[in-house]
């Protein structure tokens, strides 16, 4: 998953970058937000639940709560450095990598894997309702280990 994104920091850059990442999207650089834009935006192109990334920031010592990281969470993702993908109905994964692209679910480990290039065509697609344009589509393909 080495795709950069225009909301990305593949570059290797540092903290800096995701302040100016941040009030680039109209979002100030709180403490929070800088903690969870760090683990998220400094490096690979990666998929996260609020849970899992919850987590990571107590592992690194981040102080903030499950409520926070949602939040933070939709907040990028309205800024558009996030895209939301929800598996199962109940379970939103939130991926750094905002480009039309689709995915396999590997069903047995709850992971995200992005499938490269485009190897999926969908044809067939449905004219939209009146006043309204298709933004993406969101293909996942269900894995299960044998």
């Amino acid at each position: 998953m080495t795709n950069s994104t225009p909301g990305s920091l593949k570059d290797g850059k540092t903290s800096r970058g995701v302040s100016q990442l941040l009030r680039k999207a109209g979002l100030r650089p709180t403490r929070q937000r800088m903690a969870l834009g760090t683990l998220l935006f400094e490096g690979e192109d990666r998929h996260v639940t609020a849970e899992s990334l919850h987590a990571e920031a107590t592992a690194a010592g981040q102080h903030v709560s499950l409520a926070t990281v949602y939040n933070t969470l939709h907040q990028f993702k309205r800024a558009g450095l996030l895209r939301e993908l929800a598996i199962n109905g109940a379970k939103a994964y939130f991926d750094t990598n905002t480009s039309n692209h689709n995915h396999f679910f590997v069903e047995d480990e709850g992971e995200l894997r992005d499938i490269p290039g485009h190897a999926i065509r969908v044809d067939g697609v449905p004219e939209p309702p009146e006043g309204m344009s298709i933004t993406h589509i969101d293909v996942v393909v269900r894995l299960k280990k044998d």
